[in-house]
């Protein structure tokens, strides 16, 4: 999964969202993960369950694991910012 900088977005939205087109990307902010940018095509077939954690790539499994234990710690979606 690429990844871009919350600043590479303001600089390089075309490349971003590009690249979004094909595959889910990551957006981090001070080197840390915070946000996925995706297709709607591709969002809507989550949201269908078209995809299931056992068909994810590798790196998918760890980000998603990772947010679970997150989100299972209370920590919800505050980034700090």
């Amino acid at each position: 999964m690429r990844e871009f900088s919350t600043g590479d977005l303001n600089k390089q939205v075309g490349d971003v969202t590009d690249a979004a087109s094909r595959e889910p990307v990551v957006l981090t902010k001070h080197r840390k993960p915070r946000f996925v940018l995706m297709s709607y095509e591709y969002y809507e077939r989550m949201r269908a369950g078209a995809h299931r954690a056992s068909d994810m790539p590798v790196e998918h499994k760890k980000l998603f694991v990772a947010e679970i234990d997150r989100l299972a710690r209370g920590e919800g979606y505050d980034d700090g910012s």
